[in-house]
């Protein structure tokens, strides 16, 4: 079974990726992945966008945001030298694994195997919740947090038209203290105990 986790700019999927491995599902970071498929596509992104990453011998991924972040044109130039290598190398490491697998992708949607996922677990946080984690997490002001958060479309209409199972994880709360964590333990648990 191939699940997918997915969720909102700091709605705290990577929380939710660490319970489920510790629970024994092998979990994918796209996140990650996409870092590798850029350092594989290092000499097609200097290519494409030259300049200051010329003289950079590991591409700045914050420099490469910085180019394509509200630039249509060039963000979908990035995504078709980046997305086959990603997709790619997501096939390869699900078709490794023996049992259930987790893909973690925000954009969970652009996935090749999005028609193989049969759960998607879906983590959900207040606005004001996120906000206030993306400047903890990523040191952003108040608008560059408020921008990224806007940035993202909610794409759960579009997961209700697959043939996969919804499971919302709410993750409320800015600490993590122990009885939001024990709740969101439970929310894992109850979702690990479905899919046995």
């Amino acid at each position: 079974m191939i699940i997918g986790l997915t969720g909102t700019y700091c709605s705290g999927k990577n929380h939710i990726s660490t319970l489920l491995e510790e629970r024994g599902l092998p979990v994918l970071d796209v996140d990650k992945l996409g870092h590798k498929a850029i350092d594989l596509e290092k000499d097609k992104i200097i290519a494409l966008f030259g300049g200051s990453l010329e003289s950079s011998l590991n591409l700045d991924r914050r420099l490469i945001g910085k180019i394509v972040y509200g630039n249509p044109e060039k963000l979908a130039a990035l995504e078709a030298i980046v997305h086959p290598v990603a997709n790619r190398l997501t096939e390869e490491w699900v078709q490794a694994q023996k049992g259930h697998c987790v893909i973690n992708a925000a954009l969970l949607h652009r996935t090749s195997l999005i028609e193989k996922i049969s759960q998607i677990i879906l983590v959900k946080a207040p606005f004001f919740t996120r906000l206030i984690r993306g400047r903890r997490r990523d040191s952003h002001s108040w608008s560059e947090a408020w921008k990224r958060i806007a940035s993202q479309k909610d794409f759960y209409t579009q997961y209700l038209s697959l043939n996969a199972e919804i499971y919302i994880v709410e993750n409320p709360g800015l600490s993590l203290s122990k009885s939001r964590n024990e709740k969101l333990v439970c929310q894992v648990d109850q979702f690990v105990e479905r899919i046995k």
